[in-house]
């Protein structure tokens, strides 16, 4: 089904638009780009996994991948700007420009989709189908993670209650409980309180899923076997003495990877026009490394011209953990990167009063566009220092009005940087045809891709780097147990490895009311630790929660199923 003519009807809600749409099954979707219906564990008629070995012999056949386009996006309102939408878009109108395209993203978090922001499937004539399927249960993944993850808890704590052979020390027990729902109260718990009958007393507390490192090192991994070895040396917990205790030890390896085995396969699904969509892990930005799985983008490269893949939050979050993480693990370069800007977000960051008011930010104000426009440059500024070329994408909105959008362009063409008017939400592939010739153009202009920092300089120059690069930021401060942390972390030689910084994604800096570009602050960073299955460290600034809770009005709690199956409120 196509999108609707210039009629001035208005369009659908996401729910009827999905529902509106003849899906075709999905090994005739992807039999073009060289996957046979052998090659895949069907799971229904429209969607399935892609098996380990057909991937291996994908990989192998093609000489030379596909380009890799990076969609990000400028600080977000906390609405979100549309780069799932934009991607997706994207990807479809490659296909209208004779571009051989598929699409890689994320798979949602059930927190979110109960909380604030909603599904992760796209939106309006830009989605993945089936919608519903993939915003909910989808293929298991999730479930599996949580599993895996809390078996490590399990046999953690029941290796102290049992004699606590490697000495470990239960209050430095560093190994939370995960749970993939937005569920504040579990936060910070006490467990064992049975005392002989139940376990060893401790505080203990819940993450969300996908802020888990299980999650990190299943999107990290290239095959059955890294992941086993990733999932191998993460660390669980100190002895008394201080040295690291890993789910190895505990001999929770082999379990954890049985329980993730079906989960490593990249799921594949198609979008509103057609295209195949990878939907492959769900790692956060503000926390873990905001892309989806090494698997899925490797796969797609390797069968299509072009790649569009997605990195969470802003740019100074995914992007810059996409360059200095991702693309070194999967050693790869991206050819272009798309940042997604769109004029609320714009007002939002123009706007001169905290907390900013979302209702004002309807009525036109070209001034407030162009005050917020700080924000944005300094997303392209940070983009261009690793050496890829930029696309500013402005994804419209029923209610921006042309004065506003065509600020944005003027003013990115003054910078001469390429951009484009998006309107793939209400037009699908068709809406965004001139952003993808843009990003032809861009992918086909020489780069010299190059990483922020080098692996072998020290982790304080790594995080400094970082801080005054990308965020702005005049220097750092150590607070809490950073130091200490650092300097043991030397010594157990953790400081060859990348740096993913836990920051919110409210403000370039470490401070959510700070708006625009913020100038004249200083770094917090109050503890780093390892996710050493995942290959990184994690540097925690500001108060960044890893659980988040649901709004005083969920997204779940307006939703709703008839008697005939047909779901409202999802979106």
């Amino acid at each position: 089904m196509s999108p609707p003519d210039e009629s001035g009807s208005s369009i659908p809600n996401d729910y009827e638009i999905a529902q509106s749409v003849e899906k075709r099954h999905i090994a005739d979707v992807v039999e073009p780009f060289g996957l046979d219906r052998e090659d895949l564990e069907l799971q229904g008629e429209y969607k399935a996994k892609v098996k380990l070995d057909a991937i291996e012999r994908a990989t192998a056949e093609k000489e030379d991948d596909g380009k890799l386009v990076l969609v990000t996006g400028m600080t977000p309102t906390p609405l979100g700007e549309g780069k799932t939408v934009t991607t997706v878009g994207l990807g479809q109108a490659f296909n209208h420009i004779d571009k051989d395209a598929l699409i890689a993203i994320r798979e949602p978090s059930l927190g979110p989709v109960f909380g604030v922001k909603g599904g992760a499937a796209g939106g309006g004539w830009s989605q993945v189908l089936p919608m519903e399927d993939i915003n909910l249960h989808f293929t298991g993944d999730l479930h599996a993670l949580t599993s895996a993850h809390n078996l490590v808890s399990t046999m953690l704590d029941n290796h102290i209650k049992q004699g606590n052979e490697l000495d470990i020390a239960v209050n430095w027990v560093n190994w939370p409980r995960a749970i993939d729902m937005n569920d504040r109260v579990l936060r910070e718990t006490v467990v064992g309180l049975g005392g002989d009958v139940t376990g060893i007393p401790r505080e203990d507390g819940f993450i969300l899923t996908a802020a888990s490192e299980m999650m990190a090192v299943l999107c990290l991994a290239d095959s059955l076997q890294d992941l086993k070895e990733r999932v191998s040396r993460i660390i669980v917990a100190y002895d008394e003495d201080g040295e690291p205790v890993t789910a190895d030890d505990i001999d929770a390896t082999g379990p954890v990877t049985i329980l993730l085995r079906d989960a490593l396969k990249p799921n594949v699904v198609q979008t509103i026009e057609g295209t195949p969509a990878f939907v492959h892990g769900g790692p956060f930005a503000n926390i873990a490394h905001g892309t989806n799985s090494l698997m899925a983008d490797e796969l797609a490269s390797s069968l299509s011209e072009y790649l569009v893949t997605e990195a969470g939050f802003g740019s100074d979050l995914g992007a810059e953990k996409f360059m200095n993480i991702v693309c070194r693990f999967g050693e790869m370069e991206p050819d272009a990167v798309t940042l997604v800007a769109s004029v609320r977000a714009l007002k939002y960051h123009g706007q001169e009063m905290w907390p900013p008011d979302l209702d004002e930010l309807e009525a036109e104000d070209v001034g407030m566009v162009r005050r917020g426009l700080a924000n944005l440059d300094k997303h392209v500024r940070n983009l261009q220092k690793f050496g890829v070329p930029v696309v500013v994408a402005v994804n419209r909105f029923p209610g921006d009005t042309d004065a506003e959008v065509q600020a944005v362009i003027d003013h990115c063409k003054d910078l001469g940087i390429r951009a484009a008017e998006s309107n793939v939400f209400s037009d699908g592939g068709e809406g965004g045809v001139e952003l993808a010739e843009q990003v032809v153009d861009a992918a086909e202009t020489p780069s010299d891709f190059t990483p922020l920092y080098d692996l072998d300089v020290p982790i304080k120059q790594k995080i400094e780097t970082i801080a005054t690069e990308i965020y702005g930021a005049d220097g750092v401060e150590y607070h809490g147990s950073a130091e200490d942390d650092i300097e043991r972390l030397t010594d157990h030689g953790f400081d060859d490895v990348p740096i993913c910084m836990s920051k919110t994604f409210h403000s370039l800096s470490d401070d959510p009311s700070k708006k625009g570009a913020p100038d004249d602050w200083t770094l917090e960073v109050t503890e780093v630790y390892p996710s050493a299955g995942a290959g990184f460290l994690v540097a925690l600034t500001g108060d960044v929660l890893t659980l988040p809770g649901l709004p005083s009005e969920p997204a779940a709690a307006n939703m709703d199923i008839d008697a005939d199956g047909t779901i409202s409120g999802l979106f």
